[in-house]
């Protein structure tokens, strides 16, 4: 296929769009070749050879450079890939922190396990709670301890708001009381840590006042089985 072009005494021109092809073209490749596979930019190439000035082609030098800027662009880019993919696979069955943006533009953190990872072309998604989050979206990760000793603490601090108030605590509530206090002498030093002094203290009180009730309750029936028992004695 043929160029033409106009000539102004004697001189070939060249039009603005010949000229801005042959900037564009070489700053679209150090711009966008991260952003371009090895098709685009070919076609790109093809396009920089077909409309190039024939009065000043391009060197070939200038072709090798180009490719070899692409080339070095794209290994980056693919190393880039992998190390999200293994970054990612390593967080499959840990706690992590993700933060994404809600409807209203506002950040959204979301917690969760990773289940497993999946990729979509270069790019790496944690699934969590069968929902995807984007590699990039990754917050923090949560040791494993910490976690349980936090998720511990809540559950202990709920179960002790659930009481009632300490004055009507009554026996019937002596098997929750008997669960806290299982599962308070079973947690670690550092699981403790983790308490809260309010939840820590009330709970004292609950089980105080429990052991007060049960004794009561005791004496009560060893009082009552006594009293059966003289009355069968004196009957006897």
């Amino acid at each position: 296929m043929s160029l033409t072009a106009p000539v102004v005494n004697g001189e070939l021109v060249q039009s603005e769009s010949r000229v801005g092809t042959k900037k564009t073209i070489s700053e679209k490749t150090s711009e966008q070749a991260s952003a371009m596979d090895k098709d685009a930019f070919l076609q790109l190439l093809v396009a920089q050879m077909k409309y190039q000035d024939p009065m000043e082609p391009t060197s070939n030098t200038e072709y090798i450079s180009q490719y070899a800027q692409f080339s070095e662009l794209e290994a980056m880019n693919n190393l880039s890939s992998n190390m999200d993919l293994q970054r990612a696979t390593s967080l499959v069955g840990k706690e992590v922190i993700v933060k994404s943006t809600g409807a209203s533009g506002d950040p959204v953190y979301v917690q969760g396990k990773v289940d497993f990872v999946s990729q979509e072309g270069s790019k790496a998604f944690l699934n969590i709670n069968g929902q995807k989050y984007g590699i990039e979206t990754l917050d923090s990760v949560v040791d494993e301890n910490y976690s349980n000793a936090l998720n511990l603490a809540n559950d202990f601090k709920n179960s002790v708001n659930k009481l009632p108030a300490i004055n009507s605590l009554t026996t019937d509530f002596k098997d929750v009381v008997q669960n806290l206090t299982d599962v308070y002498n079973d947690m670690s030093p550092y699981q403790k840590n983790y308490l809260d002094s309010n939840s820590v203290s009330r709970y004292k009180q609950y089980a105080e006042r429990m052991a007060q009730l049960l004794n009561t309750e005791k004496e009560q029936e060893e009082a009552l089985a006594a009293e059966e028992s003289e009355k069968k004695t004196g009957e006897v």
